[in-house]
């Protein structure tokens, strides 16, 4: 026999799987040493093979997942969180020039009329929260709510506030709070967007999709909207005639020219679209699966009030949880509603908020409840509250009808946390005796932004986008971490 064949022979597969470069052996430790080198990168630097893969941030955070339960319009606090007795004591005074002077008001003018609280308050859980009877599922989670009664904002319209709240800006362009953070870790679950949208009540946010967008971020980092009734996500479907495999095709062939571009050019946002347009292939497999809640046990759909079929509050914190148990890093959901002026009946602060509160406190505490039991709570971060206040007197448009509302507010309101390392059963700041100003422990919305930030393990003033010449940040140029809440 020829020496070169006899040779070949006597190789056998444990010799070819140690000694080739190409073999199966050699595959597989090249896939582990990109993966090694894609997790040395620094924090807050995505690679541009995987613009979405996890990376770490500045230090170990507590908590890997943010879920942020925003209510749009902004709920009554003094009706919900904060209590105020020396309010209701004066119910129908007018209000003291002293609280008005200087003061711009969205709908009110002249001197308005005090509005005491006409809902019952009691202290519930170990710590004492004061929680009113709108809110009669919160009673049973009071030990793990941290309620911030002395938040403070910029703004006293809508789209601003809920702009500076997102963005760190009341103008429209810069990244979203859910940007941010898919940008500085990406996301566990590679099938999943890092960032998804949910809205109910059938109404966008305030500051439309700049509430969720990546502003000048690339834009692999904005918020997927995703729907609980219907497609899941609109246009990730294949179109008429294509099936998955002519699809699989047709994204290899754009590969490859995008690939040529971005060599050629060297824009990052080609990159970006090599990323999305994978990551929309991956979707159609895994997206539909994790919206499928009626796969949830009776016990748990009825927890959430559940409405299959629908686009309700309760259906999209439900989903919330399954795409965290997911690895989604962050979900955003936007409810409707929230505007109680007083204007007609649904935003009267007696029955109407009864009928809206009872929309979603059952849900937000199911939420609560089944991280908990699942073990999820302590890695998730709940924020809920709306963009601003409400006034401690009586709407001017509405002060001399039947229906009991309130004006927009910013210098004074509540927010709730829970979860991802903060301390539950406990109240942070407070109001005055009326209600009009932070007295004790003032938090502005940039404060929020970077506690957020530091729970996720960023430094909130390192991690950073050079844009238009200089090095941007969420928190703008302000912003101290409240590390009294920080359990």
């Amino acid at each position: 026999m020829e020496p070169r064949l006899e040779r070949i022979q006597e190789l056998t597969r444990r010799h070819f799987l140690r000694c080739s470069a190409t073999g199966l052996g050699g595959l597989a430790l090249s896939s582990l040493l990109c993966q090694e080198a894609l997790a040395s990168l620094p924090p807050g630097l995505p690679s541009q093979m995987n613009p979405l893969g996890a990376r770490p941030g500045h230090f170990a955070g507590k908590a890997k997942h943010v879920i942020y339960l925003h209510l749009t319009g902004s709920p009554p606090h003094l009706d919900l969180f904060d209590y105020k007795p020396e309010l209701v004591k004066r119910n129908g005074e007018d209000c003291p020039d002293t609280f008005l002077k200087g003061k711009r008001f969205a709908f009110t003018t002249g001197k308005p009329k005090l509005l005491g609280t006409p809902r019952e308050f009691k202290r519930y859980g170990k710590g004492g929260i004061w929680l009113s009877d709108a809110v009669p599922h919160f009673h049973k989670i009071a030990d793990e709510l941290c309620v911030i009664k002395s938040m403070n904002t910029d703004q006293f319209n809508h789209a601003p506030a809920e702009l500076l709240v997102y963005t760190g800006s009341p103008r429209p362009g810069r990244p979203s709070l859910g940007a941010w953070v898919t940008y500085g870790l990406g996301t566990v679950n590679q099938n999943l967007p890092g960032f998804v949208v949910l809205i109910s009540s059938g109404v966008q946010p305030n500051g439309g999709k700049n509430s969720f967008g990546s502003g000048f971020l690339p834009s692999v980092f904005q918020g997927v909207q995703c729907r609980s009734k219907g497609d899941p996500v609109l246009y990730a479907s294949n179109p008429p005639g294509m099936n998955r495999k002519l699809r699989r095709h047709s994204l290899d062939a754009l590969k490859e020219l995008n690939e040529l571009q971005a060599e050629e050019l060297g824009h990052p946002e080609t990159r970006t679209r090599i990323a999305q347009y994978e990551l929309a292939y991956r979707m159609q497999m895994s997206v539909p699966e994790v919206m499928d809640i009626s796969k949830e046990p009776p016990r748990i759909l009825e927890a959430y009030g559940v409405k299959l079929g629908e686009s309700t509050f309760g259906n999209n914190c439900l989903l919330a949880r399954r795409l965290v148990e997911q690895g989604v890093r962050y979900v955003q959901l936007f409810d409707w509603g929230w505007d109680f002026h007083g204007t007609n009946p649904a935003e009267d602060i007696r029955d109407g908020l009864t009928q809206k509160c009872s929309t979603m406190d059952r849900p937000v505490a199911a939420l609560i409840t089944d991280l908990k039991q699942r073990g999820l709570l302590e890695e998730t971060l709940i924020i809920l509250g709306g963009e601003f206040g409400r006034t401690p007197f009586r709407e001017g448009r509405t002060s001399k009808g039947k229906i009991l509302g309130r004006d927009h507010y910013p210098d004074c309101y509540s927010m709730v946390l829970a979860g991802g390392g903060i301390k539950g059963g406990i109240s942070y700041g407070e109001s005055d005796e009326l209600g009009f100003n932070v007295a004790e422990n003032k938090v502005h919305i940039h404060d929020l932004q970077a506690t957020i930030m530091h729970q996720l393990g960023f430094d909130h003033e390192r991690l950073t986008f050079r844009f238009q010449g200089r090095d941007y940040r969420l928190t703008d140029v302000h912003g101290n971490v409240v590390k009294e809440i920080i359990a």
